[in-house]
């Protein structure tokens, strides 16, 4: 079983002060709706900042002025929403703590044994969370403890088998203290947040020895058994689990680690994940936010096509009621350059005049493999890939690859110069008014740009590296032969 401690406890990232009204120890007030008091030993006169969960932030909510015997109150006139909370203490050491539907009660710790001394008093729940804590840091040792063994006696097949089915054990133990747990505590906050550490269903399924490509098939039944089952024990819908720690760590495992990053893959599941928020307008817009930024920074190939997915079903169509006009409004323009140039779409054509070999038409060209090569002679990592990308030209010309460059420099004394000094062979392009669009077509926004068309003029690459164009051409031919 595979938790991570940092789950529960969480990593305090950055915190965005707010203003508030300051207000020494009282007991609940008519007009409080949350009261927190606090019982610091040794941290007299300091402050302590109340925080909470967002997403992957955290925001403070509240700041808590000790008295000279370290007691304060975080209180308020609204409910604090339900959600994992975070005590900040003067050093920046810290816990959490569970505001639920109890929002009256008194916590007790010497800062020197947050461990040892931290207690609650009037809030089962975070009695219950404070034990779970120290209980799941030692079940979790444990197991840590015996993966670690297994790994250093792999050679020894007899500790092997005794390790193997200690992990095993091990891990029904665990599930078998989280379902107690949930069983128990149902309907709490707890409960869902345990429930949502809990790991996938384990996959039982098994194939006859003899089976042609079992390996192969069995990897595939996990994998769609994994995929399938990721959200089970995790309610999308539920805005509580927002405001914790396992939130965004869910997401963005299941979208960066699980999932296999096929553009086709990963459009289905997003829509899969969205439907599961369930109308919450919060939880949808966090996820929406943190899909858009994701594949925005993306630099794996093909990922913008999911990029262009989320802007047309979310952003575009009236859906993200949180984007300005002005946000809008730019991003139309990005998608539109984006679109013509997605893999699999057919490469626009280009008519221009070139250094040697006349006036010369992308859609004219017949190769097994069409390399569209956007250069400057001044860009320093053109001056890396040039030589690299003629090298393969010259070994590859009869063996159905086609080099299309497109020099983007105004300059045609720079351009002929270059190539004439490099001695450049393949297909020089100018186009310097840009007459065929090639800049919006093909979205150049800076140099150097390699596409790869298959004899369809189809895009199967695109802004490869240099010295990845020969292995990709010969991965796709071996596939597709």
């Amino acid at each position: 079983m595979r938790i991570s401690v940092k789950v529960i406890i969480g990593t305090l990232l950055m915190l965005f002060p707010t203003t508030h009204c300051l207000f020494p120890a009282a007991a609940l007030q008519e007009a409080d709706r949350y009261a927190i008091s606090v019982h610091a030993e040794g941290l007299g006169g300091k402050e302590l900042l109340l925080a909470y969960h967002l997403g992957s932030r955290q925001f403070v909510k509240d700041t808590i002025t000790l008295d000279s015997e370290g007691r304060g109150v975080a209180r308020g006139s609204d409910e604090l929403p339900h959600g994992v909370y975070i005590l900040v203490l003067p050093e920046g050491a810290y816990f959490e703590l569970l505001i639920s539907d109890n929002q009256e009660f008194e916590v007790f710790f010497n800062p020197e044994d947050l461990n040892g001394t931290l207690r609650f008093s009037g809030s089962d729940e975070n009695s219950l969370f404070a034990r779970f804590q120290k209980e799941w840091m030692e079940r979790h040792s444990r197991g840590q403890q015996i993966r670690e063994r297994l790994n250093r006696n792999r050679a020894n097949q007899d500790s092997v088998y005794i390790l193997t089915e200690m992990a095993a054990e091990h891990e029904d133990e665990v599930n078998q203290y989280f379902e107690q747990l949930i069983s128990e505590n149902r309907g709490t906050l707890f409960a869902t947040l345990v429930a949502a550490m809990a790991p996938p269903p384990t996959f039982e399924a098994d194939l006859p020895a003899d089976t042609p490509g079992r390996d192969s098939l069995l990897w595939v039944m996990r994998y769609n058994h994994r995929i399938s089952t990721w959200f089970d024990n995790f309610d999308l819908s539920d805005e509580r689990l927002l405001r914790s720690p396992l939130f965004n760590n869910k997401i963005s495992q299941y979208f960066t680690r699980e999932l296999i990053q096929h553009p086709d893959t990963l459009k289905r599941a997003i829509d899969n994940v969205l439907e599961l928020t369930d109308g919450n307008r919060d939880i949808f817009r966090h996820i929406a936010v943190f899909l858009f930024n994701h594949f925005r920074q993306s630099t794996i190939m093909g990922h913008d096509a999911v990029l262009v997915k989320i802007a047309d079903d979310i952003y575009l169509s009236g859906r993200a009621d949180w984007a300005s006009e002005e946000f809008i409004n730019n991003l139309r323009q990005d998608i539109e350059r984006l679109r013509p140039s997605l893999i699999g779409n057919k490469a626009a054509n280009m008519a221009m005049e070139s250094y040697s070999h006349g006036r010369v038409e992308l859609h004219d060209l017949e190769a097994e493999y069409i390399v569209i090569y956007f250069w400057e002679p001044e860009c320093g990592h053109c001056k890396e890939a040039t030589p690299l990308l003629h090298d393969y030209h010259l070994r590859s010309k009869d063996e159905g690859v086609l080099f299309f460059t497109v020099g983007t420099s105004r300059d045609r004394d720079e351009w002929e110069k270059h190539i004439k000094e490099n001695g450049l062979t393949w297909i020089n392009g100018w186009d310097p008014q840009r007459n065929t669009r090639y800049d919006f077509y093909y979205n150049v926004t800076a140099t150097p740009l390699i596409y790869i068309l298959d004899s369809e003029k189809r895009i199967v690459a695109k802004r490869l590296a240099a010295a990845d164009v020969e292995n990709f051409i010969n991965n796709h031919r071996s596939v597709n032969r």
